[in-house]
């Protein structure tokens, strides 16, 4: 798909969002970015302040997005259970001016997350 067919819009959410990880909360928040994108799932990126950075690690992992900016990744760990989820979740430090709503924000993968959303 060309460039000038891809789309990324980042909207300020109305949902309440809780995030667990190996049983463990480790995001909640009533103010929400949603952001979608041309090709992939609605995705949930939640304030910093709501997140608990207990069991997450940041990693080496860097990704560039044209769209988004640069990414930087954080693992779950829980060092109670051993339980490990690499790079489960993501933030763009730096974001793009048209996806600015995501600076100090971070996302969770589906597949490492169990995501909950539900009306304010």
């Amino acid at each position: 798909m060309p460039q000038s067919q891809h789309r990324v819009d980042a909207v300020p959410g109305d949902r309440h969002v809780r995030v667990e990880i190996g049983g463990r909360v480790v995001a909640e928040t009533d103010h929400p970015v949603v952001v979608t994108e041309t090709g992939l799932p609605a995705r949930f990126y939640v304030p910093v302040e709501d997140v608990d950075f207990t069991f997450l690690e940041p990693t080496g992992l860097s990704t560039h997005c044209p769209f988004k900016g640069d990414a930087r990744y954080w693992s779950f760990v829980d060092r109670d259970t051993g339980e490990t989820r690499a790079n489960a979740v993501w933030g763009y430090p730096e974001p793009l001016e048209g996806v600015a709503l995501i600076k100090d924000c971070v996302a969770f993968y589906d597949e490492a997350a169990t995501i909950t959303v539900s009306r304010n």
